[in-house]
């Protein structure tokens, strides 16, 4: 039997505690609404109750204290009732989040407005973007927030690439999944342009990525996906020259880090998932096709839709260095 994860003892400091218990993505996208509590609250310890394996990623999210795992909201947040200051639901809106924040017995809690136990908060807002949606709710209790506020911190340990064009081929659903040949295609007009290649993506691509790889003639060194955790997997992206990705974790990554990027949108609408407008992102898809189920394991005609050729030409419009980290050439 798994042992539950216990809450760091207090270090005298009062406790906020943030449930956001989802994937990297849905993690990055909370950062700005992160950053705003940690100005609204300086003198607390803000505690993250999110996915185990994101440890990692939530060091380098500055606003954050300490990571509690949490693994979905099957069981209980691991925090002695009454302990904590400020609970914020970052998570949702449902009974399943707003029970076990209210298990805990906070002395306030931020969240949307929840009639049934009294709560005020914001109606939950549909078709928003997901950064816009917690920047509104934390706006309404009165914490000003931006959400195009999305930088974290760079990993510690150097990058073992710089300035390669990286192209992520992986994703968790088939609806995601971009035909490898297609990412062949893409691959070898980079090389063309004079970029060095590298393939990311997790254990669960490799075999995606190898198909890439030998279908474009990389070398095997170029595979990365299934190599490198996710705090080497971050340095690879913050010392990119250009992502090439689908809407996955990597396209919330380039964000994080300000490095040029290629989104590729199938089922969910970048309306709601897309990278700050403001950013060196060209988002790809076409929203007359977009069939929308994000659990398919069929790729969605949306991101079928897109062609290499509709990539290169991003790439190209995006202006980027081979060899230059794009996240450099813009600070």
């Amino acid at each position: 039997m798994t042992a539950l994860p216990t809450m760091p003892p207090s270090d005298g400091r009062p406790e906020l505690l943030v449930l956001r218990a989802i994937k990297l993505g849905d993690l990055l996208v909370a950062v700005p609404a992160l950053s705003a509590l940690r100005r609204a609250f300086p003198g607390h310890r803000i505690t993250l109750a999110t996915t185990a394996w994101l440890a990692p990623v939530v060091e380098l999210v500055p606003a954050v204290d300490v990571h509690l795992a949490q693994h979905g909201l099957g069981h209980p947040i691991a925090a002695p009732t009454g302990s904590v200051d400020v609970a914020v639901n970052l998570h949702g809106v449902g009974p399943e989040s707003n029970d076990l924040l209210e298990a805990i017995l906070p002395g306030r809690v931020i969240g949307h407005r929840d009639p049934d136990r009294g709560h005020d908060g914001p109606d939950w807002p549909e078709g928003v973007n997901e950064r816009e949606r917690w920047a509104r709710l934390l706006s309404w209790h009165g914490i000003p927030a931006d959400p195009d506020e999305v930088a974290i911190d760079r990993p510690a340990t150097p990058s073992v690439v710089t300035g390669a064009a990286v192209v992520h081929v992986g994703a968790f659903h088939g609806a995601r999944h971009w035909p490898t040949d297609r990412f062949a295609e893409v691959v070898r007009g980079l090389r063309a342009r004079g970029h060095d290649v590298v393939l990311t993506g997790g254990a669960d691509d490799v075999d995606r990525a190898r198909a890439v790889a030998d279908a474009a003639g990389l070398p095997p060194g170029a595979v990365l996906a299934g190599v490198l955790d996710l705090q080497p997997s971050a340095a690879v992206v913050a010392d990119a020259a250009v992502v090439v990705t689908v809407d996955t974790g990597a396209a919330h990554l380039a964000s994080a880090y300000g490095v040029p990027s290629v989104v590729l949108f199938g089922p969910a609408p970048p309306e709601a998932w897309g990278p700050p407008a403001s950013g060196p992102h060209v988002v790809l898809t076409d929203a007359a096709q977009r069939r929308g189920d994000v659990f398919s394991e069929e790729p969605d005609p949306a991101l079928l839709a897109v062609g290499p050729d509709d990539v290169l030409a991003a790439v190209d419009g995006l202006g980027v260095v081979p060899g230059r980290s794009g996240s450099a050439v813009r600070q």
